[in-house]
C-alpha cells in the first residue's frame, strides 16, 4: 500500500450526488467511487452529498461502497461545517474532488472550500459552465472535462488551470448490480437475454414542475409540446424495424422520474398495433443499479438520454445516442471515445433519417456492435487511469 510521508492513506472529499430524480445524476457518485477505489485502492473517501439525496439511493451507494461516509450540508462563513459531520470531514480531507454535473454545480460550496479550508480541489468529468466558472476554474489543480466542446471553450476563455485534459463522465466507472429486482423485472415481462433492446424518451426540457417543486415554466413545456413528436417518431421508427425484421423486443424505461409517462405518451400508445406486443412499458422509476442490471442483460439501447447510454458503454452495452440544441454538449462525448457513429443530432434532418437503419443495424449484428463498445469502453478505462493518475500527483505532493 502506497502511504503519504506522514505513513496514512491520502483522503478525499468527493462533492457530489446532486439530485436522485435521474438515474444518471445518480451515477455519478459510484461511479467516480469505483474509479478511484480501482486506481487509487489506498485512498479514503468521504462524500459530501446535496441534501435531497435520498435514503434509497444512499443506501444502494453504502451497500455497493460500506467504507464510505455520508456528509451533507453547508460551510459557514467562519469556515466551519454547518454540522459536526461536515466539520470533521473538512478538517480529515487533504483534498476536495468535484465530481460530474453539466457545470461546475457546486460552485458556492468549493468558493467556501477554497477560501476558508484552504486546502487544494480538483475537477473529474464536467460540461463547461461559461465564463462565471473562470475564477474558480483557475484554482483548480486539474479539470477534466467530459466533451471535446467544453474544452475547447475552456481554453478559449483562457481558463488557467494547468491541466485542463478529456476525462470521461463519472458514470463511467458504475458497477453497480442488483440482479434479484432485474431478473424478477425481465421473468414478469419475458423478456430473455441479448433478445431485447431498451428505448429511452426525452423531452426537450425535463418537467421538474410535475416531478419536483420547481416552478412551472409555460416556455419550456411549451417547446416540449411543440417538439415531442419529431424527437419520438424516429424512436418509433426504428423499434418497428427492430421489431419486424428481428422479433426482438423493446423495453421503453426511464432515466428520470418523468420519463414512465413520456414513454407511453409518445411511443408505446402510437405503435401499431402488431408492434405493440413486442413492446414492453416500464411504469415504475428504478435506480441505477436495476437499471443497469437489465441493461446488461439487452442487446443494446437508443434513446434521447445520455447517461443510460453511458453506464451501458462502461459495461460494454452498444448504445446510441440521440441529442437536440437545448441539452449541454455532453452527448459530443461519443465522438472522442470513438462512437461518432451512434450519435445523432435531432435538429439535423439528414442525421434524424439514419437513426432507425443504425439501430437495426446494432440489432442485427450484436457481435459486432459490442466489439464498437467494447473498444469505446477501453478508451474511457485508459482516461480514467489517467485521471486517477493525475488526481494521485495532486495527492502526493500534499503535506
Amino acid at each position: 500500500m502506497n502511504l503519504r510521508k506522514d505513513s496514512r492513506p491520502p483522503r478525499i472529499l468527493l462533492r457530489s450526488s446532486w439530485q436522485c430524480i435521474n438515474i444518471g445524476d445518480v451515477a455519478h457518485t459510484p461511479g467516480a467511487l469505483a474509479v478511484i477505489e480501482k486506481n487509487i485502492p489506498e485512498a479514503e473517501v468521504i462524500l459530501w452529498a446535496s441534501s435531497n439525496l435520498t435514503y434509497q439511493a444512499a443506501h444502494m451507494l453504502q451497500k455497493r461502497f460500506p467504507k464510505v461516509k455520508i456528509v451533507t450540508g453547508k460551510i459557514r462563513k467562519d469556515g466551519i461545517g454547518e454540522n459536526e459531520e461536515l466539520d470533521k470531514a473538512l478538517k480529515w480531507c487533504d483534498m476536495l474532488l468535484h465530481g460530474s454535473a453539466s457545470a461546475l454545480g457546486a460552485r458556492d460550496d468549493v468558493r467556501s472550500f477554497l477560501d476558508y479550508v484552504k486546502k487544494p480541489y480538483g475537477v473529474f468529468g464536467i460540461t463547461y459552465g461559461g465564463i462565471v466558472e473562470k475564477e474558480l476554474l483557475d484554482r483548480a489543480k486539474f479539470v477534466f472535462f467530459r466533451d471535446p466542446l467544453s474544452l475547447e471553450k475552456a481554453k478559449a476563455d483562457g481558463i488557467e488551470c494547468p491541466i485542463m485534459e478529456f476525462g470521461p463522465d463519472g458514470a463511467f466507472g458504475t458497477d453497480l448490480a442488483n440482479d434479484r429486482s432485474a431478473e424478477y423485472f425481465l421473468r414478469e415481462n419475458c423478456l430473455e437475454e441479448g433478445k431485447f433492446m431498451c428505448c429511452i424518451p426525452r423531452l426537450r426540457y425535463t418537467p421538474y414542475w410535475k416531478i419536483s417543486t420547481a416552478p412551472y415554466s409555460k416556455e419550456k413545456d411549451e417547446r416540449n409540446i411543440e417538439m415531442k413528436e419529431h424527437d419520438h417518431a424516429p424512436l418509433r421508427e426504428a423499434i418497428i424495424s427492430v421489431v419486424k425484421e428481428t422479433g426482438m423486443k423493446i423495453l421503453v424505461c426511464p432515466e428520470d422520474s418523468s420519463q414512465m409517462a413520456v414513454g407511453k405518451e409518445m411511443i408505446v400508445d402510437k405503435l401499431p398495433e402488431d408492434i405493440k406486443k413486442n413492446v414492453v412499458w416500464r411504469e415504475k422509476f428504478w435506480l441505477p443499479d436495476e437499471a443497469l442490471s437489465i441493461y446488461r442483460k439487452s442487446a443494446g439501447l437508443f434513446g434521447n438520454e445520455m447517461h443510460s447510454p453511458i453506464m451501458c458503454i462502461a459495461n460494454g452495452i452498444p448504445a446510441v445516442v440521440c441529442r437536440f440544441a437545448e441539452q449541454t454538449t455532453k452527448g459530443y462525448m461519443w465522438r472522442t471515445i470513438g462512437l461518432g457513429e451512434w450519435l445523432f443530432d435531432l435538429d439535423i434532418p439528414e442525421e434524424v433519417a439514419n437513426i432507425a437503419p443504425t439501430v437495426l443495424s446494432v440489432a442485427k449484428d450484436p457481435k459486432a456492435a459490442k466489439q464498437k463498445a467494447e473498444k469505446a469502453r477501453e478508451f474511457v478505462i485508459k482516461r480514467q487511469e489517467y485521471m486517477c493518475e493525475v488526481l494521485k500527483n495532486t495527492l502526493d505532493r500534499i503535506k
